[in-house]
């Protein structure tokens, strides 16, 4: 019994010790999308609207919140958007109708293509092009795939 117990712990040993003298190289390749897709996204603002004492101040504003627009737009498109809704009803009649949408996301890489008023509202174009995402997106991460193994 012990004599079995014995040979078998070092069979053990034998196999991991051996296991130990082999080294290995890995190479890696990167993925790469076959092509790259640009978005584009317009946002609009109203100028007369903008909660300020000149008119300086409001088409600034009407900039600003133009921007936000088109990004919240392209966020839209990349990460999708939430929407929550519900009905209360109540013999036979809808009685609260609600709707809720909510977007969240992160847009790194989007460019301003133009920025312009059309009469009362200020517009302001986006692009955002998806290679230069990825290439954002390698510089951080490095994504990679086992490309070959060698034991040595």
């Amino acid at each position: 019994m012990r004599t079995t117990f014995l040979v078998a712990t070092l069979s053990c040993l034998s196999l991991t010790g051996c296991s130990s003298i082999f080294d290995k190289h890995v190479e890696y390749s990167y993925i790469e999308p076959d092509n790259y897709p640009v978005l584009k996204a317009v946002g609009y603002a109203p100028i007369s609207a903008q909660p300020a004492q000149s008119s300086s101040q409001r088409t600034l504003l009407a900039i600003k919140a133009s921007k936000l627009e088109a990004y919240r737009e392209l966020a839209e498109q990349v990460y999708g958007q939430k929407i929550t809704a519900g009905t209360t009803i109540q013999s036979s009649i809808a009685h609260n109708d609600q709707l809720q949408s909510q977007v969240q996301g992160v847009i790194k890489g989007a460019q301003v293509i133009k920025t312009y008023a059309v009469g009362d509202t200020y517009a302001t174009e986006l692009q955002l092009d998806m290679k230069r995402v990825h290439d954002l997106y390698i510089g951080e991460v490095k994504p990679r795939q086992v490309k070959k193994v060698t034991y040595y």
